[in-house]
């Protein structure tokens, strides 16, 4: 089978859709299919795999929902797809957030003429451009002929503006580089207790609720180390600012970690925690810690509530509760037993989301979705 698979985003940078359609590639790829992804590329011979990848458009950094997209926006963007599809002749085209991803998958479903199947991935609590596009998209959406979405949260999301059949098919989690044995971060290997934060630093992910909650459980545990791993400047000066009224020591800002380093900070960790507000609609980054067999503290919000089982693989806290995160770290920090059972039923929990058996049912739906076209 010969299968195209398109980014929305900027693939040199690995996000969380981008490292969902990389694992894909090479699953099909070992599979025994020809798969080649369509993408923008900010820079040149990108690959995480040895998947092909074709560049289609130049990425800019655009806001979006709290976050920054990396989209390209060229007026030639149709040219360059509907050229890249002819020549290709794909049996089936998988198109990553094709209507309000970036305009590389809006056009490559608008030129497509094979099977076109669209993952839907966001969940936004203010969805203006479904509002203000919803009379093209409802047109296009008769061009997907297969609809998935990642987590209930996304296919309630996507449903309420674009009513139709969607299956729901994960994110995955790769259970080979994430696990319980391996490279751990030699600097904060030195006995105190680590707190691990994975984002962007952004509004969204909520840092500032865990700054706070460090500083109530200091005095009962002054050996935790809060370690911050994640891009961004924009927020940091105002994080930095914030840990010195508040007196906080050992705070540290890693920055950008590249995904051959990522496993050994979780490795390193002792709780992690992601203290996100809203606008998630899973949780790969409680899925890597799980793996790795470390317990998650995550906000119960729709998207992480749908990986986390409260009490068993983990705690969840209501959002913005920055007394009840202290409270719900506190527990682990000072429970070895609970510590331990937890991050044992996260990795088992963590096993059933990996690549390959996503990929097998992805791979699933494809066949049946050409045995009907």
């Amino acid at each position: 089978m010969k299968i195209g698979l398109v980014s929305p985003y900027d693939y040199s940078f690995p996000g969380g859709v981008v490292v969902h359609v990389s694992h894909l590639a090479k699953c099909f790829t070992e599979m025994g299919h020809a798969v080649k992804v369509l993408a923008p590329c900010s820079k040149k011979g990108v690959s995480y795999f040895g998947e092909e990848v074709i560049p289609i458009g130049k990425p800019f950094p655009v806001p979006s929902s709290g976050s920054i997209a990396r989209v390209p926006l060229s007026p030639w963007l149709q040219i360059q797809i509907k050229k890249v599809l002819e020549e290709e002749n794909f049996d089936i085209l998988h198109i990553h957030e094709p209507l309000v991803g970036s305009p590389l998958s809006l056009n490559a479903l608008i030129a497509s003429n094979t099977v076109n199947v669209g993952t839907f991935h966001a969940y936004h609590s203010k969805p203006r451009a479904y509002w203000l596009g919803k009379p093209i998209f409802k047109k296009l959406l008769t061009k997907l002929h297969g609809k998935i979405a990642v987590s209930k949260p996304a296919r309630e999301f996507v449903g309420r503006h674009l009513p139709a059949d969607y299956q729901i098919i994960p994110n995955g989690v790769d259970i080979e580089r994430f696990c319980l044995e391996g490279p751990v971060v030699e600097g904060f290997a030195d006995g105190k207790l680590n707190i691990l934060f994975v984002g962007r630093l952004e509004k969204r992910k909520g840092l500032d609720y865990l700054l706070g909650a460090c500083r109530r459980i200091k005095g009962r545990f002054p050996d935790i180390r809060l370690i911050v791993v994640g891009p961004g400047t924009r927020l940091r000066p105002k994080y930095e600012k914030m840990i010195e009224e508040k007196g906080l020591t050992d705070v540290v800002f890693v920055g950008f970690v590249s995904e051959t380093e990522l496993p050994n900070y979780y490795r390193t960790a002792h709780v992690f925690c992601s203290p996100a507000t809203g606008g998630e609609s899973f949780g790969i980054i409680l899925l890597e810690a799980m793996a790795s067999g470390k317990p998650v503290v995550a906000s119960d919000i729709e998207g992480y509530a749908n990986v986390v089982t409260h009490g068993e693989d983990g705690l969840l806290f209501p959002p913005k509760d920055e007394e009840a995160l202290a409270g719900a770290i506190s527990s682990l920090l000072a429970d070895k037993s609970l510590h331990h059972a937890m991050g044992l039923k996260g990795r088992l929990k963590a096993e059933s989301y990996s690549w390959k058996n996503i990929a097998s049912k992805v791979m699933d739906y494809y066949i049946n979705l050409l045995g009907k076209y």
